[in-house]
């Protein structure tokens, strides 16, 4: 589940925390190591080793807009080629990075990241071929939707002609220089379940996945318009803030019930900030001083996603490094093993492979070892089920030889295939 990527985003956010900062499956490593998960799901692999396979604003896949489907399609599977290489067993794979969709959506447009031209027919099916490829070489192939996100501009006119924000123009606000639909309808709530499930019927993916944007994050100076909504959906609330928690909330539990009907075996897991409080704001957050908590500025309750069960793994984006002040990643690990331990959820840590050799970044970001570092403390967690990877390009591309590292101090035998 930003932008330049979902990282850009996370990026912006993580800025505002305290110091100087810059910022998407375990039978052997679920919630206590033998608890058994939600009902009517698929066993995972005994570690998941994976990637985040971004498209939102050509990111990773495809390398520019406007390929031939035989450069799309070779440069996917490269892709998939490459997580094997490095021993990984799942892709998740971003299918619907904006309102749009990497599949013939029966409900959104094509997405312009594929022809330039949102709407245009590709020639080909990069999802179908992507849970075809990867199944074929023994990985998961996890399909990463983003619920909310409609275009990261304001202009309606930019949107393909029968874009549902177009058609439904009472579904959109404007924040931050972007168009969201409003999690606050029931009827938008209801459509981009529909939108996302048609994926689900139609391909045998692994896993429904999203990331980390639910209400957007926060913009300086600006307010989020939903106050139509509000009036009309939020009586019986304390606060608006109740509200969109609540908002979020039956998102989570509708789509991973869905989920479970439509496509048995198929997992929910959902990759949120790593942040959920500050212990300073509740006595069961973590020890962080963050400027951003998922409960109180994205109106995501993400600890209370895991105590319910409503998702089948949880992979936090703890992308800081050993030590690091204020987000230390060797006091939220710990944290989400705790919060994991005993509920049958899995746990999986997102991991900043981008931030390998960043000059932007902290020291500790400077030496190959620090994701290395990462796998070695997280090990002491017998919830911690596996890690994945932000993003294939860094997979790929290797900085600082961060990714080799990895592989050579943890990942020495193949991964027990997804499949």
């Amino acid at each position: 589940m930003g932008r330049v990527s979902r990282r850009t985003f996370t990026v912006a956010a993580a800025a505002v925390l305290a110091g100087p900062v810059a910022t998407g499956d375990s039978v052997a490593g679920p919630g206590t190591g033998g608890t058994p998960g939600p009902p009517g799901r698929r066993g995972a692999p005994a570690e998941l080793r994976g990637m985040w396979l971004a498209t939102v604003l050509n990111r990773d896949w495809p390398s520019r807009a406007g390929l031939s489907p035989d450069r799309q399609r070779a440069e996917l599977v490269g892709h998939l080629d490459t997580a094997v290489r490095r021993r990984l067993n799942a892709v998740i794979f971003q299918v619907r990075p904006a309102a749009d969709a990497l599949w013939p959506s029966a409900y959104e447009p094509w997405s312009q990241y594929l022809t330039g031209v949102q709407g245009r027919d590709p020639g080909w099916d990069p999802l179908g071929t992507a849970v075809e490829e990867a199944h074929a070489r023994g990985l998961e192939l996890h399909a990463w939707f983003n619920p909310y996100r409609i275009a990261p501009h304001t202009d309606p006119g930019r949107l393909a002609a029968n874009h549902p924000a177009r058609t439904h123009p009472g579904w959109v606000v404007r924040y931050g220089g972007k168009m969201y639909y409003n999690p606050g309808l029931p009827a938008v709530r209801s459509f981009v379940q529909e939108a996302m499930l048609d994926a689900v019927r139609k391909y045998p993916v692994d896993a429904v996945h999203w990331d980390d944007y639910f209400y957007p994050y926060p913009v300086a100076g600006q307010a989020f318009d939903d106050g139509a909504a509000y009036a009309a959906h939020g009586a019986g609330f304390p606060d608006r803030a109740a509200w969109r928690r609540d908002n979020i909330d039956r998102l989570v539990r509708e789509m991973g019930a869905r989920v479970r009907q439509i496509r048995p075996g198929t997992r929910f897991g959902i990759s949120p900030f790593g942040v959920w409080r500050n212990a300073a704001s509740d006595p069961h957050g973590s020890d962080t001083r963050a400027g951003v908590q998922t409960y109180d500025d994205l109106h995501a309750d993400t600890r209370k996603w895991v105590r319910e069960r409503w998702i089948d793994y949880v992979c936090p984006q703890v992308y800081w490094n050993l030590g690091f002040a204020a987000a230390d990643y060797a006091k939220l690990v710990p944290w989400w093993a705790a919060v994991t331990q005993g509920t049958g959820v899995r746990l999986y840590v997102g991991e900043a492979l981008y931030k390998a050799g960043d000059p932007a970044q902290p020291a500790a970001w400077q030496d190959p070892a620090e994701l290395s570092r990462h796998l070695a403390f997280a090990r002491a967690y017998p919830q911690v089920g596996g890690h994945v990877f932000f993003s294939a390009k860094g997979v790929g591309s290797d900085p600082l030889g961060a990714m080799t590292r990895v592989v050579a101090d943890h990942y020495r035998q193949p991964a027990t295939p997804g499949r």
